[in-house]
Parts: structure tokens; C-alpha cells; sequence
């Protein structure tokens, strides 16, 4: 299996989503063996921002680009091959305002791509080229904002996440969600991390097996 690892937490050492994200591939590793990695830091990487050319480039036919539009949608071009070369996705992410890091918003702007990672067929549907893949989403969020709290309705990144990958051919990814971990005690953070790794142990466990993964949450 080679699985594409992208981490977008700026707080390097003292990331608990990097933590976490290292922590299940550790678990993947022990359980495949043959793994291969290919990591993304968004922190050391950052995609660059859309840009006119880059709008441009992206609705004029491949044959028709100039030099520029080409050198515009390169950095693009270059992260949607990770994607599609990649058999399972792993992506690590800290909440930031209820909603995706500045740093994996790029990311998705970049990724999402017209005759890349969708095509448009001639009776007007959109088909996304990620099916099949193993999606893993490991999120760290400062409240809890599952089912039934209080700010659950302020819960922005798990939709956008499913839409956006949704649209490009992810149909059943997996969420792991550490929460309570800023905002929280101490006792509360340990078993918010505590859960997390529960959860990610049994999605290293059925990868491991080559089952799909289920649409459960963890969180």
C-alpha cells in the first residue's frame, strides 16, 4: 500500500493532529509491513493561494495553455499525481475558527481539479477519480463538538471536508476526531487522545485487513 500522509497543523512538535497522525501510520506500518509513505507537511509546503493565471489556466483546454498557465497550475499538477498516485489518504488536521487550516484550504483549491481529479462527462455529470481509495480525516479540536453538545451546530470542517472530497470521488471516509484537547482540563484532554487512539487503532486494524472502512465516527 502507499499511502499519501499530509499533515497541515503549524505547531510542529507540539501538534497533538501530527502526534496522532504518527501514531496510526506507526499502526499501519506494524500491521502492513510494506508500507510506503509519502508525506506532505502543509506547514513547509504551502500550496500556493489561487491566483488570476491559476483561474484562467485551469478553463482553457491543456493544448491551449501558454507558458505561463502551465507554470501557474505546475505546484497543482504536481499534488493531484500524490493524490492519484497514492492508494490511501491520510489527512491531519487541527480545527481552526470551525473550519480547516488556512494551509489544507489551499491544499483542497489546489486538489481539486477539472479533467485531474474529476471529469466531466457528456451528460453532464461530474465523476470524481479518488474512488476506492482508503480516507482517513484525523481532526483536533479545542471543544467537543460532537452529536448532542453544545457546539455541534458550529461544526464547519467535517461537512466541508465530506463535500470537498466527496465531489472528487471519496465516498466513505473515515473521521477521528480528539476532542475536547484546548479548551479542556487536563483529565479531559488524556481521555479525549485516549479515544482517538482507540479509534485509529481499528482503522489500522481493518486497513490492515483490507476491509473498507465504516462511517462511523470516533470523537
Amino acid at each position: 500500500m502507499k499511502l499519501l500522509h499530509v499533515d497541515a497543523s503549524p505547531r510542529g512538535a507540539r501538534s497533538s493532529s501530527r502526534a496522532l497522525s504518527r501514531f496510526f501510520v506507526d499502526q499501519l506500518r506494524f500491521r502492513m509491513g510494506s508500507l510506503e509513505v509519502d508525506h506532505l507537511d502543509l506547514a513547509v509546503e504551502v500550496p500556493p493561494a489561487v491566483s488570476e493565471m491559476f483561474t484562467i489556466a485551469t478553463y482553457t483546454p491543456p493544448d491551449e495553455r501558454t507558458d505561463a498557465m502551465r507554470a501557474a497550475l505546475a505546484p497543482s499538477d504536481a499534488l493531484c499525481r500524490r493524490l492519484l498516485d497514492a492508494d490511501a489518504l491520510l489527512f491531519a488536521m487541527p480545527m481552526h475558527n470551525w473550519t480547516m487550516p488556512a494551509s489544507f484550504k489551499a491544499f483542497v483549491d489546489a486538489i481539486v481539479r477539472g479533467g485531474l481529479t474529476y471529469v466531466a462527462t457528456a451528460d453532464g455529470r461530474y465523476v470524481g477519480q479518488l474512488g476506492g481509495r482508503e480516507t482517513l480525516f484525523i481532526t483536533t479540536r479545542g471543544v467537543d463538538l460532537a452529536p448532542g453538545t453544545p457546539f455541534a451546530a458550529m461544526d464547519a470542517l467535517t461537512p466541508a471536508l465530506r463535500a470537498a472530497f466527496g465531489f472528487i470521488g471519496v465516498a466513505d471516509p473515515h473521521f477521528v476526531d480528539a476532542q475536547p484537547l484546548q479548551f479542556a482540563r487536563e483529565a479531559e484532554r488524556a481521555a479525549a487522545l485516549s479515544r482517538a487512539k482507540r479509534g485509529l487503532i481499528e482503522v489500522a486494524e481493518r486497513w490492515a485487513d483490507g476491509r473498507r472502512p465504516a462511517l462511523a465516527r470516533t470523537g
